[in-house]
């Protein structure tokens, strides 16, 4: 078996001249959860459409679990297991969470089978354990118009579970939610990151703080630095990629905190 579920290889993709991503490499083990970080133009949302089918290389390629997906469509990709989060909850808003999850849980089901026929006993467990997973097992039976933003996005994730993807790509997962629904929202990742693989594109760097195990940095379309989030804050190529200021020597180096909280780091 492949140790590696993922692997970018001279990775170019190239948009009427302008590189969106520019010879990038990347790779990541089998089990890992990755936290990717970059500013404005950085090619964090090129990332992800790269590796689901929606764009394809100009130059390189991508593997997963050994396979170069190159000549595969969107829906063939996530066939082989890769699962994408957007970061707007894309949930039927007038169904319940049970409802919104047993539809994930078969895709050939139709809401008209949802709603009319018996869902069988298997499924019926797995909706059950994964409303536990998700925190929605109180609310199971409301209207997913009801639910927080944050419980929206619980249930979205839920539902990319459902589905069995071996590589989650979750896409700014805490992006309007309070501290609460973010500090539940890591650990829910976390926990999933015991039986997935999973990318997760975030900038709110307390929330990076929390869940990263290791986190690559983009900038202008490649890899800028790899390593722990003390590495990262503390790394004078990326202070000055998102303060904008050059690095003499150590003495130059702005505390995490300074790093942490600069508006500049909003990608």
């Amino acid at each position: 078996m492949n140790a590696k579920i993922l692997e970018i290889e001279n990775l170019t993709v190239s948009f009427d001249g302008f590189k969106a991503l520019n010879r990038l490499n990347f790779s990541m083990d089998t089990g890992e959860l990755r936290v990717i970080i970059g500013p404005n133009g950085a090619g964090k949302t090129t990332f992800l459409d790269i590796i689901t089918g929606k764009v394809k290389p100009t130059e390189g390629q991508v593997r997963f679990k050994g396979r170069n997906l190159r000549s595969y469509s969107e829906h063939k990709i996530a066939r082989l297991g890769v699962g994408r989060k957007f970061q707007t909850p894309r949930v039927y808003l007038n169904l319940t969470p049970r409802e919104n999850l047993e539809l994930a849980c078969n895709p050939r089901k139709t809401v008209f089978k949802t709603l009319f026929r018996r869902t069988p006993a298997l499924e019926r467990q797995t909706v059950k354990e994964l409303l536990e997973t998700i925190g929605l097992s109180a609310k199971a039976d409301l209207k997913a118009n009801l639910l927080s933003h944050g419980e929206k996005q619980w249930l979205e994730i839920g539902m990319l579970v459902a589905q069995s993807p071996d590589l989650l790509l979750v896409d700014e997962p805490v992006a309007g939610l309070t501290d609460e629904e973010t500090y539940r929202t890591g650990e829910l990742l976390v926990a999933l990151s015991k039986s997935h693989s999973v990318i997760v594109i975030e900038h709110d760097m307390e929330f990076v703080r929390q869940i990263a195990r290791k986190v690559t940095v983009l900038h202008e379309g490649s890899v800028l630095f790899e390593g722990n989030i003390e590495q990262v804050q503390s790394d004078p190529r990326v202070i000055e990629v998102y303060l904008g200021q050059e690095i003499e020597s150590e003495d130059d180096l702005p505390s995490a905190t300074a790093f942490s909280i600069s508006p500049s780091l909003t990608p």
